[in-house]
């Protein structure tokens, strides 16, 4: 397993469940072994949005829709730049409306982003993509992960979705730069797709982004982690797993080996490479003092990083019209995101909360997001966007 420093260096360790040895600094995920995901030549010249390279990809599951591949110029969390891929899938040349829809990677492993699951059958929200193709649609499903799947760096994904619609615009043969806008995810696609809303205004101005939906957000995974409380948790592997991608993210700024127990260690060596299920699994019933020292969440670069990738108190605001939905019996915290939904309301910007009763975040998902997308196409149609905001 590669481990990365923070500086040029790299070892190979081995987990263990004793004492480890050389875990200094983020441990990154095995490299893709595809070359297109690595842009060449001078990556700074280009502009966030400009397309690297793309391709056509002739053999895919959605009869009648020409599918493509973009690299494209993004922004890391220092302002660097770096090179990320979308999937775009059309029904037809000519404008349309652009629906960028961010999956719940919730995951670790390159294997895992967008660009491969929705080819190997792994991606579950794929099925429903063919209803909103039959809509007349286009979609974007950027890797919103980023190039080194750092999952829970929620502002990263924002600029890479922004990025990824920039980039879609500017590809010529698909003919979509006139068009409406609307963002969609769920869970930690959630979190990509809010921070894409909120900085949209400040970060890419010129997208008409008309319309955001958003369900089961964890809007501050952070806060989560906290209100939990030392008790085993289902969905442990989830949260480890945001301090595994924030450190990957923040490389510099995140001491979180120096948090860590070997029983966490270890476990951040099993799941280097892992895919949202697996995660989930190898976390499942674990608690947060078998994993970590005491008192790391008053470490004030900790809070820092978290807080930078909270929607529930990013200074930035979502203005275009939100439509949010979560689950009743969510293990994801129902009034962390009631109260961030108040934070839009008081802004002005319409909000329509919708609550699926008797769901938990597993069955949240797919009734909440049939009301998603009528509520997104409805404001393609530029209907007045509803609200019960109080």
């Amino acid at each position: 397993m590669l481990v990365r420093s923070a500086g040029t260096a790299a070892v190979i360790v081995a987990a263990v469940a004793t004492a480890p040895v050389a875990h200094a600094g983020a441990i990154y995920p095995a490299a893709d072994r595809d070359g297109f995901y690595y842009a060449g030549g001078n990556l700074g010249a280009a502009a966030p949005g400009d397309v690297l390279n793309s391709r056509l990809i002739p053999a895919h599951p959605f009869g009648g829709a020409t599918v493509w591949q973009l690299l494209f110029r993004s922004t890391d969390s220092q302002g660097g730049p770096i090179a990320a891929v979308t999937t775009l899938i059309s029904p037809g040349p000519g404008p349309k409306p652009l629906l960028s829809y961010q999956p719940f990677v919730n995951s670790l492993g390159m294997q895992c982003a967008p660009s491969h699951s929705l080819f190997d059958g792994s991606m579950k929200e794929a099925q429903a993509l063919p209803l909103l193709l039959a809509r007349g649609w286009a979609i974007s499903v950027p890797d919103h992960l980023g190039p080194t799947s750092a999952y829970g760096a929620a502002r990263l994904g924002g600029q890479i979705t922004l990025d990824s619609i920039r980039a879609v615009k500017r590809f010529a043969p698909a003919g979509l730069a006139d068009g409406p806008v609307g963002l969609a995810g769920y869970s930690g696609g959630a979190m990509s797709t809010g921070f894409a809303g909120a900085l949209a205004p400040s970060y890419a101005p010129e997208l008409p982004i008309v319309g955001v939906a958003l369900g089961g957000t964890p809007v501050n995974p952070g806060k989560i982690a906290i209100q939990a409380g030392d008790t085993p948790q289902a969905l442990f592997g989830l949260g480890f797993a945001v301090g595994v991608g924030l450190q990957r993210e923040y490389p510099a700024q995140l001491p979180l080996d120096e948090a860590l127990t070997p029983a966490g260690f270890a476990l951040r060596d099993r799941i280097a490479n892992s895919c949202v299920d697996d995660i989930i699994s190898a976390g499942a019933n674990h608690r947060i003092s078998e994993m970590f020292h005491t008192s790391i969440e008053n470490d004030p670069v900790l809070i820092a990083t978290f807080h930078e990738n909270a929607l529930e108190i990013a200074p930035e605001l979502i203005h275009a019209p939100l439509y949010m939905w979560h689950g009743a019996n969510d293990q994801v915290p129902l009034d962390l995101t009631l109260a961030t939904a108040g934070r839009y309301c008081a802004a002005g910007t319409p909000v329509q909360f919708d609550i699926i009763g008797g769901a938990d975040h597993a069955t949240a998902i797919f009734p909440g997001s049939i009301s998603a997308f009528s509520y997104l196409g409805d404001r393609f149609a530029g209907l007045a966007p509803p609200s019960n905001c109080r």
